[in-house]
C-alpha cells in the first residue's frame, strides 16, 4: 500500500442480526463514515434466516454503492444478488468459488497468521486475503498475526490484505501503515453508538 494512502474500512456484521433493528444501525455507520464493503457474516445455518438477513443488509449497501459480500455461502452470492464470498478455510475453495461465481464476483480468504495460505490464496484467485486476529483472543487456537506479517505482505505483494479480529486503538494507529483495510466487527457493535466507535477508530487510524 502507498504510505499516503489511508486504509479502507470492511466492515463485519454481528454473528447475530435482529432485523427490525440492525438495517437502521447498519444504514446510520455506512451515512457517516466511507466503508468499501460489507461481509455478512452470520452464526446460524438456518438458510432462511441467512436470507432475510441478505435480502435487508443488501437493500442498505446497495443503495449506498457499497459491495455486500458473504461469509462461506458460495451458492447464495448469485441466487441473493450479493458482490462476492469471503471464505474462511484459507486457500483451499478459492479456486471452487473463482469457477462458481466468474471472475466479476469479489472472492476473499481468510487466512489466520499464514503467510503460505495467504500466497496459495492469491495465487488460486482471490482478490484479497485477510489476516487476523491482529489483538489477543481466546478463540479458536489463539494464535495472531503479528505486525511483521502485514509489513512483509505490503512489501512484497500486490494483493491487497486485510486486518481484522480484536482491534483497538492502538492496535489501528500501528497496522495502519501495512494494511490495505481494517475488518471491524464486535469492535463497533457492541458500543452503544457504532458509528460514533467507527470514528474513534478512523481517528487512530489516521494518527
Amino acid at each position: 500500500m502507498a504510505q499516503d494512502e489511508q486504509p479502507q474500512i470492511y466492515l463485519i456484521t454481528p454473528p447475530e442480526v435482529e432485523l427490525s433493528r440492525f438495517p437502521n444501525v447498519l444504514s446510520q455507520v455506512l451515512d457517516a463514515h466511507d466503508v468499501a464493503c460489507v461481509r455478512l457474516a452470520l452464526a446460524t445455518r438456518d438458510e432462511d434466516a441467512i436470507c432475510r438477513a441478505a435480502d435487508a443488509c443488501r437493500e442498505v449497501t446497495h443503495a449506498r454503492d457499497i459491495a455486500l459480500v458473504i461469509e462461506s455461502h458460495i451458492l447464495l452470492v448469485d441466487r441473493l444478488g450479493l458482490d462476492g464470498v469471503h471464505l474462511i478455510d484459507g486457500a483451499r475453495s478459492v479456486r471452487k468459488a473463482r469457477k462458481e461465481l466468474g471472475n466479476d464476483a469479489i472472492v476473499g480468504a481468510y487466512c489466520g497468521a499464514s503467510q503460505h495460505d495467504g500466497m496459495n490464496a492469491g495465487e488460486a484467485g482471490a482478490d484479497y486475503i485477510s489476516f487476523g486476529p491482529v489483538g489477543a483472543s481466546t478463540l479458536n487456537d489463539g494464535e495472531q498475526a503479528p505486525a511483521d506479517l502485514f509489513d512483509w505482505w505490503s512489501q512484497m505483494i500486490e494483493l491487497p490484505v486485510v486486518a481484522e479480529g480484536a482491534l483497538d486503538e492502538h492496535l489501528v494507529r500501528s497496522l495502519a501503515p501495512v494494511t490495505d483495510f481494517f475488518g471491524l466487527g464486535d469492535e463497533i457493535w457492541q458500543a452503544d453508538d457504532p458509528a460514533a466507535r467507527l470514528g474513534d477508530l478512523i481517528t487512530a487510524m489516521q494518527g
